[in-house]
């Protein structure tokens, strides 16, 4: 794995939401490191990233995005493309329209935003798409837009939220070689949660594992099954 610095730290991070808690999480993912987090349904996976993000406030420990407090980055400059499970598409927008959302927000001259719109939308091969709305859009073809609108912006950040889970083998076996093009071509670090053994295993260079709000360990893939997890781990792994 590369010697880069860090891209997130969360350093004894504790965060409470209602009756559930994220508690004493330690990471650290280093500039286009690929990490991935398993965990079931309930664990704590998307507050996980929410928090990585800057949505919640730790009641305890830090959350820094290459070295600063991320509370204190405004949004527009934290740097994060964030993919939501569902991927959040504006229904009423072109995808044209969705791709270019965040360079508006930053007030980017619209001669700028098109042509960058149209440069990126060529690279994940939906240029023909650009005025379609998402409802009528495939669902490989909705990630690819909501990919682009998360990329446009060079995050040194990508956080995706179980994205592979609504997608068909052959589409999912597409969007896993483009994950891998995404880390290379876009400089990124990307943090991604998922239930599936396989594909966390296949795509990242570390893998955690999340049980009920606390982070069991952390191990490179091949060592998945072969690692001393606590209890709870074990029994998710089926080991």
């Amino acid at each position: 794995m590369n010697q880069h610095k860090s891209a997130l730290t969360m350093n004894h991070v504790r965060v409470e939401r209602g009756s559930f808690c994220l508690n004493d999480i330690n990471l650290d993912i280093k500039e286009k490191e690929i990490f991935a987090i398993l965990g079931k349904t309930g664990s704590g996976k998307s507050v996980l990233l929410e928090t990585a993000a800057g949505f919640h406030i730790p009641v305890n420990g830090s959350v820094r995005l290459k070295g600063q407090l991320v509370q204190t980055l405004p949004i527009q400059y934290r740097k994060i493309g964030y993919l939501y499970q569902d991927y959040c598409l504006f229904p009423h927008m072109t995808a044209r329209a969705n791709i270019g959302f965040g360079l508006r927000m930053r007030r980017q001259h619209p001669d700028l935003i098109k042509r960058q719109v149209e440069n990126i939308a060529v690279r994940f091969e939906i240029d023909h798409l650009l005025d379609q709305k998402p409802g009528t859009l495939s669902g490989g073809e909705q990630q690819r837009v909501a990919l682009a609108r998360a990329l446009i912006t060079q995050p040194s950040l990508l956080l995706l939220d179980e994205p592979f889970s609504a997608l068909d083998p052959v589409t999912k076996a597409d969007m896993h070689d483009m994950l891998l093009h995404i880390r290379d071509q876009f400089n990124c670090a990307i943090l991604f949660v998922t239930h599936n053994f396989e594909e966390a295993e296949h795509l990242a260079d570390r893998i955690g594992i999340l049980t009920q709000g606390h982070l069991s360990g952390i191990v490179d893939p091949l060592q998945l099954y072969t690692a001393d997890w606590e209890p709870e781990a074990k029994a998710f792994l089926g080991i």
